[in-house]
């Protein structure tokens, strides 16, 4: 088996492997980094069928790039699928707004919302003699792992968690020979999940009996739903802002890819949703706590809202995803600074950090990479791969490649 990284070996972002066997050459993956300017891969050569694990940027960013060169399939999950296309069309909206070269058109989204081709946890198809197995990853609803077998087998994690969250059941371990796994939280650890929810929800309670605005920067994909479901039956005046609003009910409607369709359905009931210019004024003036896009304060409707309480110490931002060097949301932890509308504006409102991740940490990825009892580890899509590798590597075989080197397995 031959393969290399397009993208996303040695950092976060961009990630794109190419794997080439029987003659069938398979693209785990085609993502961009959501910096100012954006990242993108290497050019990807051309492949019989393209693999996406799921919806975040970072892995499905340049998919449309593909299938307009090559025309090929991809393969992927319903919940996958639904919201890998929404975020292409976004990816074209902000390529505009921040006048950056569109790196693909509509034209090509279009094509590739029918290149799409569905499968489900548990299911396999059949490809050059070789059979594609699809495992849930745990991270997002619809995320996948994919094993690919010949005699022997190699699985593609993607983005993988090891615990129960609030949205979606934990992935299993599968045994394999050669375990492609992320790496993105090596050398670090989760707090316990429990009582980190617990902290996070009596700072909200302090705040707003205080007489401030939360503010929760929050992922479309997957973020917006936790912290929906977080916060559910707790008496708050919840508004709901950005792209998060569409995906939730794109899960509902997909519930085999979700732990509780009733849990999400009621946290959803719960909250109000923007849907204008007059609702955003609404909120906030009168919300205790508004879940917006983006993620990562590069864009959305979350400065809008920043821009109101920034001056007020009894107000607060509290970040609750992964923050990539370069993004406004780090530069707000970094420095306390905020990039608003060009100009770089100090914030006085309480800025915390709270640890909802959906990857796995460090000693959950040993123990599942323990677990799946490969031969081989191949470890990607981490900028510390280097202390998970020196811990893995007293069992295993451990590589880390760099983007652009061809390594055989």
């Amino acid at each position: 088996m031959k393969f290399r990284f397009l993208g996303g070996a040695s950092a976060v972002g961009s990630l794109g492997l190419i794997a080439e066997e029987n003659g069938l050459r398979l693209l785990f993956d085609y993502g961009m980094t959501p910096t100012s300017p954006p990242g993108y891969p290497q050019p990807a050569p051309e492949v019989d069928m393209l693999l996406l694990s799921h919806a975040h940027v970072d892995h499905s960013g340049m998919v449309p790039w593909v299938v307009s060169r090559y025309e090929v399939d991809v393969l992927a999950t319903p919940a996958t699928s639904l919201v890998a296309q929404i975020l292409m069309e976004d990816i074209l909206k902000i390529s505009e707004i921040e006048g950056y070269p569109h790196p693909y058109y509509k034209r090509d989204v279009k094509e590739t919302k029918y290149a799409f081709r569905d499968i489900a946890f548990g299911e396999s198809v059949y490809a050059g003699g070789m059979e594609i197995i699809a495992h849930s990853a745990g991270h997002i609803p619809g995320a996948t792992m994919f094993q690919v077998t010949n005699g022997k087998s190699y699985m593609f994690t993607g983005d993988i968690n090891t615990i129960n969250t609030r949205l979606v059941w934990k992935a299993k371990p599968v045994k394999t020979d050669v375990l492609i796994m992320e790496s993105t939280y090596a050398g670090r650890e989760h707090p316990d999940r429990r009582e980190h929810e617990l902290d996070f929800l009596n700072s909200v309670e302090e705040v707003v009996s205080g007489g401030g605005q939360v503010i929760l920067p929050s992922f479309a994909v997957g973020r917006t739903q936790e912290m929906m479901m977080t916060l559910a039956g707790r008496g708050y005046d919840i508004w709901v802002d950005g792209m998060g609003k569409g995906i939730s009910f794109i899960y509902l409607d997909n519930p085999d890819y979700i732990r509780s369709q009733a849990k999400l359905k009621k946290a959803i009931k719960g909250v109000s949703m923007v849907r204008g210019k007059r609702d955003r004024e609404r909120a906030s003036r009168e919300a205790d706590v508004i879940i917006t896009t983006s993620g990562m304060m590069d864009g959305g409707p979350v400065l809008t809202y920043v821009e109101r309480i920034k001056d007020d110490p009894k107000s607060a931002i509290f970040i609750t995803g992964y923050q990539v060097e370069g993004t406004n949301g780090r530069k707000l932890l970094d420095t306390g600074m905020l990039d608003i509308s060009g100009v770089e504006e100090k914030v006085s409102a309480q800025i915390r950090q709270y640890d909802f991740s959906a990857h796995a940490g460090h000693s959950e990825l040993l123990e599942f990479a323990r677990a799946c009892e490969p031969e081989t580890i191949v470890l990607m899509h981490g900028d510390q791969r280097e202390v998970l590798a020196k811990d893995l590597s007293e069992e295993f075989e451990v590589i880390t490649p760099v983007e652009g080197e061809e390594f055989e397995v």
